[in-house]
């Protein structure tokens, strides 16, 4: 065990060492000029509660366009709201056979597309002036961009337990914004990307992703196969989130694709869980049995050095933040738990085994339903 241990230590001190080559954040540069235009597209499913905070910020910004929000069969008053704020709304047909609800709606809205430049935007995500301008022109070195945002929270139990899956994260794939070390190891967040759009229907990019519940990491683990530059860039002075409405909601909304079991093969999800256990639970497992060895000393001093890096990611870090690391065995568990038994549900909708057996995306274009 403390072979094991040293070894998952060496890994994770590794990881997060590549840290010190982040680039830096995104930030507004008023003397940029004005990007090509941008057409943002949101996939939008029974969001009438979350999706003015998204859609009015964009209307009121330069450099977008047009905001088209692609109603996926929502039962509320999602479409009529979109309307009423200036949106364009396509009306989602139902999913083909074999493909994810989420993956359907933006094959839909990205086709739609008036503009060169496109945004994916998720309902839950606050866009601040200055996002899109950034991210297209980020697109003259990459050909498909993501943005890491800041998160917001409701109170310091869901901060805690957040911030604690978020760590794990890092332990398994190190720091946002430094290159990926391989095309396996590569993340991006699905709740902004950005892409020119005729690159994207050429590639016929969500068509090749459509079984994966894990839809954002396996389009650009497909897409860097294919030799597509790609880069993950800090956003969080542009960007911020309010995912969940409760301790409860995050347990079960992040489980559900936290282990990337997808789009990761056995043998490295089992490395996963290995480092994330001896690296991350162990240290405060032996702490709370009053056994700490020298080295969990070690990994927990290390730990709390994270909580001070993941300040950033936070609209509002506080006291659930510093105590995260006292919530990493149940991280721990809660990552095992979606490895072993992953959810198959989202949005009402039920998913065949496909969606969730192990492996990754498509290495070759597909014939999509629309063709």
């Amino acid at each position: 065990m403390t072979v094991a241990q040293a070894v998952a230590a060496a890994v994770v001190a590794v990881r997060l060492a590549r840290g010190r080559t982040r680039p830096a954040a995104l930030a507004p540069d008023p003397s940029r000029p004005p990007p090509e235009p941008v057409s943002v597209v949101i996939p939008a499913r029974d969001e009438e509660s979350r999706l003015a905070g998204c859609v009015a910020p964009l209307l009121a910004d330069p450099a977008v366009r047009e905001v088209i929000v692609v109603d996926d069969e929502s039962h509320d008053g999602t479409a009529e709201l979109a309307r009423r704020l200036g949106a364009t709304v396509v009306s989602g047909a139902p999913p083909p056979a074999g493909w994810v609800g989420k993956q359907w709606a933006l094959h839909q809205g990205v086709r739609a597309a008036a503009g060169p430049i496109v945004v994916l935007l998720d309902a839950d995500t606050r866009p601040k002036p200055g996002l899109c301008a950034e991210l297209a022109a980020l697109l003259d070195a990459y050909d498909l961009v993501s943005a890491g945002p800041r998160f917001v929270c409701g109170g310091a139990v869901e901060q805690a337990l957040h911030a604690s899956l978020l760590a794990t994260l890092v332990y398994r794939f190190g720091p946002l914004g430094p290159e990926a070390v391989s095309v396996d190891r590569l993340l991006v967040n699905g709740q902004c990307l950005a892409f020119r759009k005729a690159r994207m229907v050429e590639a016929d990019g969500f068509a090749r992703i459509r079984r994966h519940l894990t839809d954002d990491v396996a389009l650009g683990r497909a897409l860097a196969r294919d030799g597509w530059r790609v880069a993950f860039r800090d956003a969080g002075a542009l960007l911020e989130v309010d995912m969940h409405e409760s301790v409860a909601d995050v347990w079960r909304q992040w489980g559900r694709s936290i282990a990337l079991r997808d789009v990761t093969s056995a043998a490295r999800l089992a490395g996963d869980l290995g480092v994330v256990w001896l690296a991350a639970a162990l240290p405060v497992l032996r702490l709370a049995a009053g056994r700490p060895a020298p080295l969990d000393l070690a990994l927990l001093a290390q730990r709390f050095l994270l909580v001070a890096a993941l300040r950033g990611s936070y609209a509002r870090p506080g006291v659930g933040l510093m105590a995260s690391p006292l919530l990493d065995a149940a991280a721990a568990v809660r990552l095992t738990r979606s490895a072993l038994l992953p959810t198959r549900t989202w949005r009402g909708r039920r998913y065949g085994r496909a969606a969730v057996r192990p492996g990754g995306p498509s290495r070759r274009p597909v014939r999509s339903a629309a063709r």
